[in-house]
């Protein structure tokens, strides 16, 4: 039912200057694997073979990481190190990749706007490579997966949520909506990035959605906001008014890599959670 995720991968990283000067912040490593590996390989364990990437000046890397490297892979070839590129051969082997590209940076809507020729009349994924979410193999299902079966059964848009701190809602997305059942919400107000005493919850939208395809239209009719941007939210707030929207409270431990102490807390996360045990 859902073959294909969207990456938007566009942005230039600024938090992270001067490393992300010319690398990709997508390409930045938690422990031995680059981000947005970390949001593919969350994808296909989802069922997601069809895999695009909204790209930008500079971002060349990542094209390449998902690509056969011929030179590097007959140096090692015949040594134990062959095992390092295990998961990346198997990504490579399986799933199909698509890019394009975004000539201007005006917010998530437009990322998404521009990865239509990618997606075509089709519901789809959007995963942010800087929102690393970590489910554990013993703790079950990945957030991707945990959504997919929620479109299965409502097919409708769906956002991941997470509460957050009030003093952070200027970070975020903020949703309101009606119980249907624990952790999950029928969405009646959206607001970007709100300021705290504005906020009409403390339920912030994180970088994993499900989009129905008439979200490309809404997008298109929705006029800038802050900064010039065009927001999402926007476009998913028109859509629950007309129909529904569903926002899903997932299970497992997201870590906002876009921010240097989110980068620190999910490498040293993933060193003990699952590269230590690999290795042991």
């Amino acid at each position: 039912m859902i073959q294909k995720c969207l990456f938007p991968v566009a942005g230039y990283g600024t938090r992270f200057l001067p490393a992300t000067k010319s690398m990709p912040k997508e390409m930045l490593p938690i422990v031995n694997k680059p981000l947005v590996q970390y949001g593919v390989e969350e994808a296909v364990a989802a069922g997601l073979t069809k895999i695009g990437f909204v790209t930008g000046r500079g971002k060349r890397a990542i094209a390449d990481h998902f690509d056969v490297s011929f030179e590097l892979e007959h140096q090692i070839a015949g040594t134990d190190k062959e095992n390092y590129l295990t998961g990346i051969r198997t990504l490579i082997d399986t799933v199909n990749f698509s890019f394009t590209r975004q000539n201007k940076m005006l917010g998530l809507g437009h990322a998404i706007l521009s990865g239509e020729t990618l997606i075509g009349d089709e519901p789809f994924a959007v995963v942010l490579a800087d929102d690393l979410c970590i489910v554990l193999d013993e703790e079950g299902d990945g957030v991707l997966s945990q959504m997919v079966k929620l479109y299965k059964q409502f097919r409708c848009s769906i956002v991941a949520i997470e509460e957050v701190p009030k003093q952070d809602s200027p970070k975020y997305g903020i949703i309101a909506g009606s119980m249907i059942r624990e952790g999950l919400y029928n969405i009646t107000d959206m607001v970007e990035k709100p300021k705290p005493e504005e906020a009409p919850t403390n339920l912030a939208i994180i970088g994993r959605y499900i989009l129905t395809p008439d979200i490309f239209d809404l997008i298109r009719q929705t006029p800038p906001g802050k900064n010039g941007e065009i927001q999402i939210t926007d476009a998913l707030l028109k859509q629950a008014q007309n129909g529904c929207v569903l926002a899903y409270q997932f299970k497992g431990r997201r870590f906002d890599c876009g921010s240097v102490p989110g980068f620190i807390e999910a490498t040293n996360f993933c060193y003990q959670e699952i590269f230590c045990k690999q290795q042991s």
